[in-house]
């Protein structure tokens, strides 16, 4: 309505005019959007742009001063053009060009400084701006009055806009958005010595010092990381508010028995844990327990105890896996520890024992039936799954806890969904996860959780030799081959790891010998297989590496491996071949077995020795080590081969570096600083944005320390947040965020 005050969530038509259209293309529409487009960098006031950064076609900001400036008649056409030449502080000269000079020969005059935006181009040896952009600086009539004489910002391409433009938007938001309400409450502000938002905003956008827009973005950052750990601490808060059902161990029931029946003494690292666990379970709050460990740490069996003393106390636990070949290899490993104490009912099985129940989106309808019977009966005390548990017919008789597999495969809402599956009582909750967390994503993403962790790997665990083969050796690829076939004369099994699965009709290889670097991209010139054009796109890439299938029938051709028992396990069989396939390279049936990630986690094949990891670099850091994983689970050694068509040095880094190591903890931070955060904090993660702007999870550990204290300690106090509505509208505004999220898919 017209007299109302402007306020971040104003539409920028009303403050910005005609700007708003070219703005909105860049999903900046409300005045909040504006406000939180961040310069990308500034530019120093007193010192020139070094020029010799430049490249051509890059679009630059720059800023220097007018050396010369020449006006002259055009050949092949009337008027005139106006040549102005800047310099940087070594003396690279820049030239702008324009061809009519009317209007810029009494502005763009020598000793004036400006700051110029264009697309750098090369005529006749010299490096030039055609008709670019500027902004006068400093004194006279005709200097802009958006920038004063503190560091100038300069932002993101937003389309038919320059940065300069852009910042004479945000200058009119900033004068006419006056009062802005601040997520972060005045104590917390004084104890870390922040400035009120609407400063902040001005520092950033406006800065007088570069101390100044640091400390904006300190500010700024900080209520990045102090909205997330409040709305943690609410979930936290919300989850305990419904008490729990203790669950307390019973002594010489199922957990005790299944003890004995184990043929190994559990770690000190797992009896720790599950000392943590078993009091957990014993108390009227739910649990919420994040439990991380190395690969083959022993994570199963903790998961299966604390189930088994859940049984012991009445009640039934869930196990929630990600894929349909973990839940199944789950189940099959899980009756098999149990034996006949997973047989309660049947002819040989325990008369105090129980069963395990199986429910996957692609049983048939009598199997099904009879799970979801022994589910709702409660004759099943273990439930294993993937999503076709959360679904609405699927019940329980009476759940007390709720496992998850492979926490980042799932969301938020998952969990929850699972958890409402009871009624007037909150299921414990136990996370595991073989991926291991840095603490700052720990605190960040499962903020809301107690973390457990594993270090220990258990004793007669084999250990693993990853070694990486080169794309320029391609003897080296021969030789992996040989190695394989060596492997499985020896008496052991072999993965080969493919990026993708392909498709029937992909072209052969045209020689078995080059499966791996130079396979299909270097030697392959015929449809579907010519070598990229040096510029060509990461997409076009990306679809000429090798596939299972071309793998697959390679290897069949091969000298080194034609005679071995070969198998393929990709995502696009049917579930009942999956299994079959996985069963019959468990009975030691497949020599080597080719198959994309989907053997990623949980499977468990003691024989397998040896692992083969086809274009490498197309796999994260914390995913290779979960792939190599895989092997040295019995009584021999591992050996990991790291294959990359690759022969850039950053890709060939990352590769080293996870030879180098087994340790997961080391790998992980290093996986975290290369990535990018968003990747880590999906918003179906977090239950928050799906990105961080500006803090940064390996380099701002004492600051998001800092605001995890002070976000739930604020919560402790006030759990509804009744005296901070700033506080609860961003959180609020948050879940809007996370809805719209959601509902893009």
């Amino acid at each position: 309505m017209a007299g109302e005050r402007p306020t971040p969530d104003t539409n920028l038509r009303s403050l910005v005019g005609k700007a708003a259209v070219n703005l909105a293309k860049k999903d900046l529409v409300t005045a909040r959007d504006l406000l939180e487009f961040w310069p990308r960098s500034y530019l120093d006031p007193t010192r020139p742009t070094d020029f010799s950064t430049l490249h051509d076609g890059e679009y630059v900001v720059v800023l220097a001063e007018v050396h010369t400036a020449v006006t002259r008649k055009m050949r092949q056409r009337r008027g005139s053009m106006l040549i102005a030449t800047i310099r940087d502080g070594a003396g690279n000269q820049l030239e702008l060009t324009f061809f009519s000079a009317w209007g810029h020969e009494n502005a763009l005059v020598p000793g004036r400084r400006v700051l110029v935006s264009g697309t750098v181009s090369h005529y006749g040896g010299r490096r030039q701006l055609t008709h670019p952009e500027y902004e006068l600086l400093g004194a006279g009539a005709e200097a802009s009055s958006t920038f004063g004489e503190g560091p100038i910002p300069v932002y993101g391409q937003v389309p038919k806009m320059n940065s300069m433009k852009v910042a004479a938007a945000v200058d009119l938001v900033l004068h006419a958005v006056e009062e802005i309400p601040d997520p972060i409450p005045v104590t917390v502000r004084a104890a870390h010595g922040l400035p009120p938002l609407s400063n902040a905003y001005a520092m950033m956008h406006q800065p007088r010092s570069t101390q100044e827009h640091r400390k904006a973005r300190w500010r700024m950052k900080f209520q990045e990381a102090f909205v997330l750990q409040a709305a943690l601490a609410v979930m936290r808060h919300s989850s305990d508010a419904v008490p729990a059902v203790p669950r307390s161990a019973t002594p010489g029931a199922l957990a005790d028995q299944f003890r004995e029946r184990l043929p190994f003494d559990l770690t000190e690292g797992q009896q720790q844990v599950l000392a943590e666990i078993t009091a957990d379970l014993d108390r009227t709050l739910p649990m919420h327990r994040l439990l991380q460990g190395e690969v083959g740490s022993g994570k199963t069996v903790v998961a299966l105890l604390a189930m088994l003393t859940v049984i012991d106390a009445g009640a039934q636990a869930a196990l929630l896996a990600p894929t349909e070949v973990l839940a199944v290899q789950h189940h099959r490993s899980i009756s098999a520890m149990l034996g006949p104490l997973a047989e309660a009912g049947l002819l040989g099985g325990s008369s105090d024992g129980t069963r395990v129940a199986l429910l996957t989106g692609s049983q048939s309808a009598a199997e099904r039936k009879k799970n979801l019977l022994m589910a709702a009966s409660g004759e099943a005390g273990i439930v294993v799954g993937t999503h076709a548990l959360i679904q609405e017919h699927v019940q329980f008789a009476e759940l007390g806890l709720v496992v998850v597999d492979e926490q980042h495969r799932f969301g938020v809402e998952q969990r929850d969904a699972l958890r409402a599956k009871v009624e007037g009582a909150s299921p414990h909750t136990l996370v595991m996860t073989a991926t291991p967390i840095p603490r700052t994503v720990a605190m960040t993403v499962f903020g809301d959780m107690e973390t457990s962790t594993m270090t220990e790997v258990p004793r007669g665990r084999q250990p693993i030799t990853t070694h990486v083969v080169r794309g320029d050796q391609p003897t080296w690829v021969q030789r992996t081959w040989e190695r394989v076939a060596e492997e499985v004369a020896k008496g052991g099994q072999v993965y080969v790891v493919c990026p993708r699965i392909g498709q029937e009709d992909d072209p052969d290889l045209p020689d078995g010998a080059t499966i791996g670097p130079g396979g299909p991209i270097a030697d392959q010139h015929g449809p579907g297989g010519r070598r990229p054009a040096p510029d060509e796109d990461d997409e076009g890439r990306r679809a000429q590496l090798h596939g299972v299938l071309q793998v697959w029938r390679a290897l069949r051709e091969l000298p080194a491996t034609t005679d071995l028992r070969l198998g393929i396990l990709h995502g696009r069989q049917p579930t009942e071949e999956k299994d079959a396939v996985m069963q019959a390279f468990a009975r030691g049936e497949i020599d080597v077995l080719v198959a994309t990630t989907v053997i990623e986690v949980g499977v468990d094949v003691p024989n397998a020795t040896q692992m083969v990891v086809i274009d490498a670099d197309r796999f994260g850091i914390s995913q290779l080590h979960q792939l190599r994983g895989r092997i040295g689970r019995g009584t021999k050694p591992g050996l990991c081969l790291l294959m990359s068509q690759e022969a850039e040095s950053l890709s060939l880094e990352r590769l080293e570096a996870v030879a180098s190591t087994t340790d997961g903890f080391e790998l992980a931070r290093l996986d975290l600083e290369q990535r990018r955060e968003g990747d880590v904090l999906g918003a179906s993660q977090s239950g928050a944005r799906s990105s961080l702007r500006l803090l940064r999870l390996t380099r701002d550990e004492e600051l998001i320390t800092a605001a995890h204290d002070a976000a739930w300690q604020l919560v402790a106090d006030d759990p509804d947040l009744t005296g901070h509505p700033e506080l609860r509208a961003e959180l609020a505004r948050l879940d809007a965020e996370r809805a719209a999220f959601l509902e893009r898919g």
